[in-house]
């Protein structure tokens, strides 16, 4: 009998949770926990982009900024449908929100956002002055499949709006290269490590 109650609490906690989340309006720095029920391979965390976009294989560029958890599933599976014989139940969650100060700046501080093939996606807050390679030992690390020799740093003027990319070339630094400058992260810029081709 208590094995049952202790059952039911947890499914009412875990339908209040959802009910909560549908409810929640997704916003830039956010990282969301995708499932795909049909294929578990695709299953990722992606970061919300500073425009709210996340990008995702199959569908591409996905509108997630202002949207409930449950719009942007129904995004994602109509973007990846062709793939499938029927539409894929797809699950989608937040794993972790940016932090926020009620539009208070805290001072001398940054937020860089990680994104692509590291060990922990989304925003952190840094220190003014970080360099690539500081603000890269935050991202916890690169996955088995990280395209090392195309480290992006993606940086949008703030004034023009125009996105500048630089590439970076992160397996000939480890190797012992050197950076022909030291590059110093600004407030929004986005480290992308991409995902290796297959005999890259």
């Amino acid at each position: 009998m208590k094995s049952l109650v202790v059952a039911v609490f947890a499914l009412l906690l875990s339908i209040t949770a959802a009910v909560a989340q549908n409810g929640y309006r997704i916003q830039p720095g956010d990282v969301l926990a995708i499932e795909v029920l049909q294929d578990p391979a695709l299953n990722r965390e992606v970061l919300v982009l500073p425009d709210g976009s996340i990008s995702f294989p199959f569908a591409g560029s996905v509108q997630a900024g202002g949207s409930s958890v449950g719009q942007v599933a129904s995004a994602i599976s109509t973007g990846i449908s062709p793939n499938f014989a029927s539409p894929p139940n797809v699950f989608v969650t937040v794993r972790s929100l940016r932090a926020r100060t009620n539009g208070v700046a805290v001072p001398d501080t940054i937020t860089v956002y990680f994104m692509g093939e590291v060990g922990a996606p989304g925003a952190r807050e840094l220190p003014e002055g970080v360099t690539f390679l500081q603000a890269l030992s935050e991202s916890g690390g690169l996955t088995n499949f990280a395209a090392e020799r195309r480290i992006q740093i993606r940086r949008t003027d703030p004034h023009t709006l125009q996105e500048s990319v630089g590439t970076i070339d992160y397996r000939a630094l480890s190797g012992g290269g050197r950076l022909t400058r030291d590059i110093t992260l600004i407030e929004g810029d986005v480290i992308l490590v991409p995902e290796r081709r297959l005999f890259e």
